[in-house]
């Protein structure tokens, strides 16, 4: 049996301001030739369909043009979990329908784990593979509130409640493993010392909920995990794994190799594991560093690999304020506007002895990239700056994690 496993698609996601439609159309085109091509038997997307809870008609038409297609290919059983970025009642609305097609949709958890256990059949409708197909599991789905809980006593609860989640699989499961049967477990949560980009929303408060490779019960032949986006393993951990998304969604992954992770298993083991790369067809990149440089770094790219014009991001470092400096990097983006566009240009970085409080502002603050929290801090620290803000940013992070899950439920 193969299997491919993928995730952190976001369809619908936008870089600054613009759609992100054309890259997220070429994978998933490339995807169905890669099923074919590979002989996918098994389609396992651990999270993160869409990049909002109210996602676009144009991304709604993406997944549901996909689906369509991939039933038409070798590919005899898809899986879909939800993730944070997901709305659970927008990915199950259409379950029952997509059941009848063999697409799983498990969009988040329910009150009974077992819910979320997947019984493959062979064609001759045997039991050939067993999924656990955990969702991003929420607050409310691991913990009970519970009142005067400080922050140590929070944490502890959530990584005991995500851990409880898989383990109750065990009992469920061993009868499968006796008949050789092999078993995967998905999910959609930040596992302890996994690598982050900056595109990552905190999927609990603070990243409480971390846990690591060895709280996954040693009954899961395969974990197939979303929400990093970046491809890795768990802690080391051969078969406990991030696919990582099919596209950079942010500056921070531009060095990224994206990949999705292809599985085949005989007589129940898990025999070979493979990355294919996924072909980049608009490619991320950033410029920064002295004007010459940076000026000579403009001149020289080459975008003749790729089929979309690049998006860059760009800094420059000075020694004094330069009033012409806009003047002369538009003239250089000019000539390469066929092949590049500039996206982010951030505020110069002035190298001088002495730095004046608003130019050190300048730096720090970008609107592209400042978060709600961040906002909340610096007007703390304005109007009470001999006081300690923790216990009131994670009061305020609390309170944005719960209208968050408000909104996507």
């Amino acid at each position: 049996m193969r299997i491919l496993h993928t995730s952190d698609w976001h369809l619908g996601q936008r870089l600054v301001n613009l759609e992100r439609t054309e890259e997220h159309q070429h994978f998933l085109d490339w995807l169905l030739q890669t099923i074919e091509e590979e002989q996918i038997q098994v389609l396992l997307m651990a999270g993160d369909v869409f990049d909002t809870g109210a996602p676009s008609n144009t991304a709604l038409r993406q997944y549901y043009n996909f689906l369509t297609k991939v039933c038409a290919t070798c590919c005899r059983h898809i899986i879909i979990t939800g993730g944070n970025h997901d709305s659970v009642s927008t990915l199950n609305a259409p379950k029952e329908l997509l059941d009848c097609f063999n697409i799983k949709v498990i969009g988040g958890a329910t009150a009974d784990p077992l819910d979320e256990l997947i019984e493959l059949h062979n064609k001759e409708d045997e039991p050939e593979l067993i999924v656990c197909a955990v969702p991003f599991l929420r607050d409310r789905d691991v913990r009970l509130s519970v009142p005067g809980e400080n922050y140590e006593e929070r944490e502890q609860r959530i990584k005991q409640g995500i851990a409880a989640h898989y383990a109750a699989f065990v009992p469920h499961v061993q009868p499968y493993k006796a008949q050789g049967i092999p078993v995967i477990a998905m999910g959609h949560l930040f596992a302890a010392g996994g690598s982050a980009s900056e595109s990552e929303k905190e999927i609990h408060v603070g990243n409480l909920g971390q846990i690591g490779a060895e709280q996954f019960p040693q009954e899961f032949d395969y974990v197939a995990l979303g929400h990093l986006h970046r491809p890795q393993q768990v802690n080391g951990t051969h078969h406990i794994r991030y696919s990582g998304s099919p596209i950079p969604l942010s500056f921070s992954e531009v060095t990224d190799k994206k990949v999705v992770y292809v599985l085949d298993f005989e007589k129940g083991k898990l025999t070979d594991l493979r990355e294919l790369a996924i072909p980049v067809c608009r490619k991320l990149v950033r410029f920064k560093g002295p004007l010459d440089k940076v000026k000579q770094q403009l001149a020289v790219y080459d975008n003749s690999s790729y089929t979309l014009p690049a998006w860059a991001e760009l800094q420059v470092e000075l020694e004094a304020p330069l009033p012409d400096l806009n003047q002369q990097l538009e003239e250089v983006l000019k000539l390469k506007s066929h092949e590049l566009q500039l996206l982010i240009h951030r505020p110069p970085i002035i190298r001088t002895a002495r730095q004046t409080l608003e130019q050190q502002v300048r730096e720090e603050v970008d609107l592209h990239t400042l978060l709600e929290k961040d906002v909340f801090l610096k007007r703390c620290q304005s109007a009470f700056p001999d006081s300690d803000h923790t216990e009131l940013v994670a009061t305020f992070s609390e309170l944005l994690e719960l209208m968050g899950q408000e909104a996507e439920s």
